[in-house]
């Protein structure tokens, strides 16, 4: 099949649109017209990455981190990630990054570790800001469940678990049309006084295009009135980080033998141990050290990441317990993930999962 009908199937699994800003996600190397004959997962893609692709024949690599991050003044070899570039053009190789769009998706990264660890009542931990919008519109009473109905059916409407959500009131429009308008009830030069309804409904803000689309197409006014607002609205479904029940108890030693046992860690950095039950269990793949704040007002008695700096331990402040377990263990199921997503949704293809642990970080 060709690279760009595979795109759909990625952006099901991690919307482009969900990353943030500072990322680099999408097609990273490639020509979506070309062919694609296998897809090798990795979390890496590094050159050894990109001669096991070469050597079983899959000429599309998803990985989870971003190997084109920052941008390339020159490609000259002379770094691992410009030796990364030329070894993929050469072979016709593309490279496809997820990275904070699967972050932040709600059976992500964070999902997975929650899963790993058999957490419960999960819920996202850090939510996504800025990210809901809403759109205000008019029409006459005659076309108003049409309108609405294209609206929902375009993405609107959603709010946590609900669907079809919209808010709709009565009112009195009015207008008076010039000479090059050809109003659909009334004359030219006529003042008009219309029964209305209000149509509200908030969207997510990726939707916007494909919104206005709905509305112009099923509005029966020629001029369409519309409002548009961002909305300081968090999106519970979509953010990095989790929080989430064991299904018992433990104390803190057993927890963290725990975790070191159900994530694989060869060792784990942790705060100061206050001799308490862990109950409530907050997560956050790769560097989460932002999220401190967030795990401590949620009443988190652990809090689940990595790449935590010294000082940063003072910050569990003897609230909950900070553990570091290593930025490649907290994402080390991630490319399993990816591998199952992808078999289910392209059965009989050629998807292979890396043998290669990428993992930099080595323990004496």
């Amino acid at each position: 099949m060709k690279l760009q009908s595979i795109f759909p199937i990625l952006e099901e699994l991690a919307p482009l649109t969900y990353a943030e800003d500072f990322d680099n996600v999408g097609l990273l190397l490639g020509n979506p017209e070309q062919e694609i004959e296998g897809i090798l997962v990795c979390h890496d893609a590094l050159e050894y990455v990109v001669d096991e692709a070469i050597q079983k024949k899959c000429n599309l690599i998803v990985c989870f981190h971003p190997i084109l991050f920052s941008g390339l003044k020159k490609i000259t070899g002379r770094t691992y990630v410009e030796r990364v570039v030329i070894k993929a053009i050469k072979n016709n190789i593309a490279i496809y990054a997820v990275h904070t769009a699967l972050d932040n998706h709600q059976n992500g990264v964070n999902k997975i570790i929650a899963n790993q660890l058999g957490l419960l009542n999960t819920k996202i931990l850090v939510p996504k800001e800025k990210f809901i919008r809403k759109l205000v519109t008019y029409t006459i009473p005659e076309n108003y469940q049409q309108l609405r109905n294209a609206l929902f059916e375009a993405g609107a409407g959603k709010i946590g678990n609900y669907e079809d959500c919209s808010f709709n009131s009565k009112g009195i429009g009015t207008y008076m049309g010039n000479e090059n308008s050809n109003p659909e009830i009334g004359e030219r030069f006529e003042f008009v006084e219309n029964d209305e309804i209000k149509i509200e409904v908030t969207f997510e803000k990726h939707l916007e295009t494909k919104i206005l689309k709905a509305l112009f197409k099923n509005h029966v006014y020629e001029e369409v009135a519309y409002e548009i607002y961002e909305l300081q609205n968090l999106h519970q479904n979509i953010g990095l980080g989790m929080i989430g029940d064991l299904e018992n108890d433990m104390n803190e030693n057993d927890f963290l033998e725990f975790v070191k046992e159900k994530m694989h860690c060869e060792s784990i950095r942790h705060s100061t141990l206050l001799n308490k039950q862990i109950k409530k269990v907050a997560v956050l793949g790769g560097s989460g050290s932002f999220a401190i704040g967030h795990a401590k007002q949620q009443g988190a008695d652990a809090f689940i990441t990595a790449d935590l700096k010294y000082h940063q331990f003072y910050e569990a402040e003897n609230q909950l317990i900070l553990a570091d377990i290593g930025h490649y263990e907290s994402e080390r199921y991630t490319k399993n993930y990816i591998v199952d997503f992808l078999i289910k949704k392209i059965p009989n293809f050629a998807i292979i999962l890396s043998e290669q642990n990428t993992n930099p970080v080595k323990y004496f």
